[in-house]
């Protein structure tokens, strides 16, 4: 039998998982913050996007209803709130919708997610159910993608407002709050997985937990990359009408 990690131990083993596996080292994720895509390829990528962050408060109310104690429900709680906000037209949610209505997409047409890649569909649907069905600790250690967030999140800003004329810093404004708010999310969530990793097994099964979290963004980067640039997309899915797909972009 394998020996408990000690808590160093098993902090970078989750980093080294983020060092590999985050979709940081997508090549479309690369394509997409070193200016190549073309405007297609950057509203199919958002109006993906959309389900992936509508998503989240879904699989946070799922973790949330499992958690006995108040003070962990009071700080998970925020994570939904940052997402929905507190009313109408706030949250992180809003502020998505924002950067697809700059690029001119139906806001109707994103909502509904009728022309997302099925895909993106199917890796959404696993994430709330791997949170739903997946022991607490599992559910909680798949949210450590948060500790590789924060300088992917400046990269990629950096990157679109310097290569898209069309994007601008308030197009991008999901953005300004997140890296604050992962430090916060991850800060609690490897405390949790500290805490509550008590064996081997344990430790291990919060470290593929976290690879199916990274697994499950990668493919969503994989269906776009596959369907916008070597192939064509799902027959029900976006399509531009400029006709730009196989176009330098500008």
């Amino acid at each position: 039998m394998a020996d408990l990690l000690s808590p160093a131990e098993l902090e970078a083993r989750l980093r080294d998982v983020g060092a590999r596996r985050y979709h940081s080292r997508h090549p479309f994720q690369i394509r997409l913050q070193s200016g190549q895509c073309t405007r297609t390829e950057v509203e199919a990528w958002a109006l993906n996007r959309y389900l992936y962050q509508a998503c989240i408060p879904q699989k946070d109310s799922q973790v949330l209803a499992r958690l006995e104690d108040a003070g962990m429900r009071r700080e998970w709680r925020q994570r939904i709130i940052d997402h929905d906000g507190e009313r109408e037209g706030e949250g992180g949610i809003a502020k998505w919708l924002k950067l697809t209505d700059d690029l001119g997409l139906d806001r109707e047409t994103v909502i509904s997610g009728r022309l997302a890649l099925p895909a993106t569909k199917f890796a959404v649907t696993a994430y709330i159910s791997f949170c739903r069905d997946r022991p607490l600790l599992e559910a909680i250690a798949s949210s450590l993608t948060e500790l590789f967030s924060p300088s992917v999140i400046k990269v990629r800003s950096e990157g679109m407002l310097a290569h898209y004329d069309y994007v601008t810093p308030e197009t991008l404004a999901y953005f300004n709050k997140r890296p604050v708010q992962a430090k916060r999310d991850s800060d609690f969530a490897l405390a949790y997985v500290f805490e509550h990793a008590k064996t081997r097994e344990q430790q291990d099964a919060a470290i593929a937990a976290l690879e199916f979290k990274c697994s499950m963004l990668w493919s969503m980067l994989d269906a776009l990359e596959h369907g916008y640039i070597y192939a064509k997309p799902w027959p029900d899915a976006f399509q531009a009408e400029r006709g730009d797909a196989r176009q330098a972009a500008e």
